[in-house]
């Protein structure tokens, strides 16, 4: 009997601070914080994250945060691509909706932890997971506005959100590796992050034709 193939796990951290919050947080909530994190999962090939739009997918590395400040080795899974897309599209028709997101409670480092867990049965490290319940454990729980607004909301270059199709959206700036639909960005204009103002992208199918309504 052949042995099954394995397919790398890998999880995606970003610190949308840009060390930002290292610096400021003993000031500003009493606590240090080494960053405010958001996370992806990376598995066949591409990389899946969640956020108010709900569920999407980029090439690994393919949003305008630029590559992860960490990768962490999660494992290897037995899971394959087609039963993986399954296994989105049930989490985005339920748990995952976009209008479920709740930056402190369920947000994408939410979403990191489940999807690892299902594909390795390992969790995600916990100074991420723990990161909301430190901060409101404070005595000053309120995040700076311009970070706190909707840090998930990552303009990706290659962005689809899952069972989405086609969007109109203005020609400007032309990927050749897949398709992009446009996150909303009414929370960004004020995000102190370098190139996350308003950016319009260009629209092409989803390749998760399979999953669209």
């Amino acid at each position: 009997m052949e042995p099954p193939n394995l397919y790398p796990v890998k999880l995606y951290v970003y610190d949308l601070s840009k060390g930002l919050a290292r610096r400021l947080s003993p000031i500003m909530l009493g606590k240090q914080l080494e960053g405010i994190w958001h996370t992806s999962i990376v598995v066949h090939k591409d990389e899946f994250f969640f956020g108010s739009g709900g569920i999407s997918s980029c090439p690994p590395g393919g949003t305008l945060l630029g590559p992860p400040d960490t990768v962490v080795d999660v494992g290897s899974t037995e899971v394959t691509e087609e039963i993986f897309l399954e296994y989105l599209s049930s989490l985005g028709e339920s748990l995952f909706r976009g209008e479920a997101y709740n930056l402190f409670e369920h947000n994408c480092n939410t979403f990191s932890n489940e999807v690892a867990q299902f594909l390795t049965g390992r969790k995600i490290p916990s100074y991420i997971t723990d990161l909301p319940s430190e901060v409101l454990s404070t005595a000053q729980a309120a995040l700076p506005a311009k970070v706190s607004s909707a840090p998930d909301e990552v303009p990706v270059l290659g962005r689809y959100p899952v069972g989405h199709h086609s969007t109109v959206i203005p020609e400007r700036i032309q990927t050749p590796q897949r398709h992009v639909i446009s996150p909303p960005f009414s929370d960004w204009t004020n995000l102190p992050l370098p190139t996350l103002g308003q950016c319009p992208f260009v629209a092409s199918d989803s390749v998760f034709p399979e999953l669209g309504s």
